[in-house]
């Protein structure tokens, strides 16, 4: 009798906990999700496209398809492919694979009322690395904040950026190379259709993204088939005004693409589309054969980012974008070489040319100590913060709409002990040392925040990173940040009460408004305008070539 109860105990208790999962309905079918111990609800690996493999390698993503019955929605799908590139990411996905179209949700428990902001979330990883199930991306935290929280995988590489002839030929928008971005504009449909489903807004929708994921957004704001899927924009370190990596012409990647079919020795879209995705991924990760670009492929980008931009055609919402106090270090421009005041003129005149006066006077490299600081400056202004600045300074003038800068600059802590062995990379990674690498004879990095180390702190998810040691001070940190980016997304405005007053830089203002971002808040006027006006006449001359 006692064992009868007991059974009947043990039923009903696993029934009322299946009973407590999540489920909603979307227009492909049922899903169940997971509640998280903060009462945070989790869905993840939602298909928001059919997986783009065989015949739909290298096209625009299709409807998902719908499904009977409940769909679990209590793991990750898979990731891109991809190469592991980069040291800090840390994927909850079971693999990688070419069917990797899916999206993850995280939603407040207690209010599913179709009226809640939310957040879709584009990775970074220079557009061939990277995927939604990363811990620093987590929404957990915003959504304790009443906040929705999507994010979304798309194509990567070979996989989101090839172009060819033929794939324009055969493509109704008489176009080909930007699917990795045609993803993003699926799942921002996707979620426009589906998220009241959830408890979001969907009129109430802000993207947001860090560094090729910031790029992202900047290129969704840029595309006609965008507009109206989002009504604010956040971007972390990148836009497509890139001096490096910026957009380029259809004609240009179409010359890759037959190149490449040329040197994997294919002349037909069949075989191409038949060859199997890790022997695709190692052809195109092979020195020189493919470089992932952003493209002007007159359909999703019908022109340059820059004429849009300038003739006022972009989406106009309300924009809140900044960059890392140390994007890049002093060797990513000086190399091997030590930072010595001769070495450093010897570099930038080869660099530079005839331009080389003004560089060394707006970078200027008296001493070791001054040649450290410009050649930080000098590289992570190349790298990404001139492209973010130049974002921000179109916007602010051409959109009419709410325009907020900051720079975050709290420098991480030290490494656990556990972690003795490694060593942050040139973007932010984690990498191995070398048995010589710690004696070389070397003057260390400047301190600063470095390109990516803000995600943790600014996304509320340090305590998911156990590389570094994090102190009360880290906290504070995240803490401001997230209350800033969370009012954003909430009103439109970053500004609340017990916040340091964040100024909203306007058309008119000589100088941008800065809010520089640490353990503590604090507005400063715009410092760099003129190297940043520098590198805008080299932006300028390179786009009008």
């Amino acid at each position: 009798m006692i064992k009868t109860i007991f059974t009947i105990v043990a039923i009903v208790t696993v029934s009322f906990v299946f009973a407590q999962q999540p489920q909603v309905k979307v227009e492909e079918g049922i899903m169940e999700g997971i509640t998280l111990p903060s009462g945070v609800q989790s869905f993840r690996g939602i298909p928001f496209a059919k997986p783009p493999v065989g015949d739909l390698r290298w096209k625009e993503p299709q409807p998902a398809d719908h499904w009977t019955g409940i769909r679990k929605a209590d793991h990750f799908g898979s990731s891109p492919m991809q190469k592991p590139i980069y040291g800090d990411m840390r994927f909850r996905s079971p693999g990688t694979s070419e069917d990797c179209l899916y999206l993850n949700v995280w939603r407040p428990k207690a209010d599913v009322s179709g009226k809640l902001p939310v957040l879709v979330y584009f990775y970074g990883g220079g557009f061939n690395a990277g995927d939604g199930s990363e811990n620093r991306y987590d929404g957990e935290s915003f959504a304790k904040e009443g906040v929705i929280v999507v994010t979304v995988n798309y194509r990567l590489g070979i996989f989101g950026f090839f172009a060819h002839p033929a794939l324009t030929a055969e493509s109704p928008g008489h176009a080909s190379g930007n699917y990795g971005l045609l993803d993003q504009y699926a799942a921002l449909k996707w979620v426009r259709r589906n998220i009241s489903a959830f408890g979001g807004d969907p009129d109430e929708v802000t993207i947001g993204g860090e560094s090729a994921g910031s790029m992202s957004v900047s290129a969704q704001m840029t595309s006609p088939l965008s507009k109206g899927l989002f009504k604010r924009a956040i971007g972390q370190s990148g836009s497509v005004f890139n001096l490096r990596y910026g957009a380029i012409s259809l004609a240009e990647q179409e010359k890759q693409g037959v190149a490449f079919a040329t040197k994997v020795n294919v002349d037909n879209l069949a075989h191409l589309r038949a060859i199997p995705a890790a022997e695709l991924l190692d052809r195109a990760s092979e020195p020189g054969a493919f470089a992932t670009r952003v493209i002007i492929d007159g359909y999703f980008l019908p022109k340059s980012p820059l004429a849009i931009f300038e003739g006022g055609e972009q989406s106009k919402v309300a924009l809140l974008a900044g960059w890392t106090s140390t994007e890049a270090p002093y060797a990513a421009f000086m190399g091997k070489s030590y930072p010595s005041p001769h070495m450093y003129e010897k570099l930038v005149r080869e660099q530079y040319g005839d331009k080389a006066d003004e560089v060394l006077k707006l970078y200027p490299g008296k001493t070791e100590a001054q040649v450290i600081r410009s050649a930080t400056a000098l590289a992570s202004d190349n790298f990404i913060v001139y492209s973010t600045w130049k974002w921000l300074d179109l916007q602010r003038k051409n959109s009419g709409q709410s325009v907020y800068v900051y720079v975050f600059g709290k420098t991480r802590p030290a490494m656990r002990p556990a972690y003795n062995n490694v060593q942050t990379g040139l973007a932010g990674g984690i990498i191995k040392k070398s048995d010589n690498q710690a004696k070389e004879d070397l003057p260390p990095a400047l301190t600063g925040a470095s390109h990516a180390s803000d995600i943790e702190y600014l996304l509320g998810n340090l305590k998911t990173n156990d590389v570094f040691a994090w102190t009360d001070d880290d906290y504070k940190a995240s803490d401001l940040g997230q209350r800033y980016f969370i009012n954003f997304i909430k009103k439109g405005n970053p500004n609340g009460a017990g916040l340091a007053q964040w100024p909203e830089t306007k058309a008119t203002d000589k100088r941008m408004h800065i809010l520089y971002l640490d353990s503590e808040a604090k507005a400063v006027p715009e410092e760099f305008r003129d190297r940043y006006l520098f590198l805008d006449q080299l932006f300028i001359e390179k786009e009008r070539h």
